[in-house]
């Protein structure tokens, strides 16, 4: 009885996060994390959302912390899949191009059928500090914003910033 009353305090204590999954990392220098709701609740990206929202998203996308120096993807590998930075720092690289960027900035997220629709020249996110960044798949993006969760902002400025690598 007592070691079950420990397991539900235990859980309680873990409401709101989702685990870090045994999934392998989507690349090197990359580890699963685990994404805690009252810390998304403050990342600009996420700011606003219902707690039922927050948890949506947690349950629906994956979390990695990043290596400095570490890519989080690129045009040739994760372009596919949403990635948006929670914590740390990334630069997006083009070329001699390289914009430095933080959870605040329109260049805080990467990737996904919009983006690859800009049909723009080999890009990459590399991490430029200690990061967190949230993984989503498109399917699960495009559910969110079905579910009117207010992202659309957010996107609509990334595209405008990545629309000037096309120039």
């Amino acid at each position: 009885m007592l070691l079950s009353s420990a397991g539900l305090l235990a859980g309680a204590a873990l409401s709101g996060c989702a685990q870090a999954q045994a999934v392998p990392p989507p690349g090197p220098g990359m580890r699963a994390s685990v994404t805690y709701l009252h810390l998304l609740a403050k990342v600009p990206m996420f700011r606003g959302m219902s707690a039922e929202q927050l948890q949506w998203v947690i349950d629906h996308s994956r979390e990695w912390a990043v290596e400095p120096g570490a890519e989080v993807a690129s045009s040739t590998r994760g372009a596919d899949r949403f990635w948006t930075l929670l914590d740390g720092g990334w630069q997006v690289e083009q070329g001699r191009r390289v914009v430095p960027a933080g959870h605040a900035d329109p260049a805080k997220w990467f990737g996904g059928r919009d983006w690859q629709a800009l049909s723009l020249a080999p890009t990459r996110v590399v991490a430029t500090a200690r990061s967190y960044v949230m993984e989503i798949d498109q399917q699960q993006l495009d559910e969110m914003l079905r579910r009117g969760l207010p992202l659309q902002s957010h996107l609509e400025a990334g595209l405008a910033f990545y629309r000037t690598f096309a120039r």
